[in-house]
Formats: structure tokens, C-alpha cells, sequence
């Protein structure tokens, strides 16, 4: 019994070290959401942070209400792209979280 409870508990810090390691590789990852057929970009991290917004000179003789919601589209459309890239990075760990859920433990 004991040496199936280490084991878990091996398996149990791979798991955590693995975790570690995965959320530090998606805060780096880089993401552009992009609107007005590409004239409104925005670079967001994995942890939703925005990076940088570059808007298209042609389109700075717009309305603000027009600006306004190019960038927020921009902003959805990178938010979406974070959310998918992160649910894939972190779908296969999620798999061996399930398999330890089945594990009976002796008390």
C-alpha cells in the first residue's frame, strides 16, 4: 500500500512540474487579434495581457466611435485566440488529471 501511495504521490509532482512548465510556456506565447481586415492589430500574451497595438495610418482620419470599435474587436478577436491556444496547450495534462481522479486511496 505504501508503495503504490508513493507512486501517486511521484506521479502527483511530475503532474505539478509539468503544470509549471506549461503556464510558463503560455505566458510567453504571443497572440494577434487583428480587425478592419488586418488595419487594427493587438499582441496578447497567453495570461490576456495586451503587448502592443498597432492601428494603420490610413484609418486615423476615421470617427472615434469607428476607432473605438475596431480596437475592441481587435481585443475580442486576440481574447479568443489566448482562450483557444491555452484550452489546446493544456488539454493533454488535463487528461492525466482525470486519470488520477479514479485512484482509490487507502483511507
Amino acid at each position: 500500500m505504501t508503495e503504490s501511495l508513493s507512486d501517486l504521490l511521484k506521479q502527483a509532482q511530475k503532474m505539478q512540474s509539468e503544470l509549471s512548465k506549461k503556464q510558463k510556456e503560455i505566458s510567453a506565447i504571443e497572440v494577434v487579434g487583428s480587425s478592419g481586415a488586418g488595419l487594427v492589430s493587438v499582441i496578447m500574451n497567453g495570461r490576456y495581457n495586451v503587448n502592443r497595438i498597432d492601428i494603420d495610418k490610413s484609418i486615423l482620419v476615421e470617427q472615434k466611435e469607428v476607432l473605438e470599435d475596431l480596437l475592441a474587436a481587435a481585443v475580442n478577436d486576440a481574447v479568443k485566440k489566448v482562450e483557444e491556444n491555452n484550452q489546446s496547450a493544456m488539454s493533454g495534462l488535463a487528461d492525466n488529471f482525470k486519470a488520477l481522479s479514479g485512484i482509490k486511496l487507502p483511507f
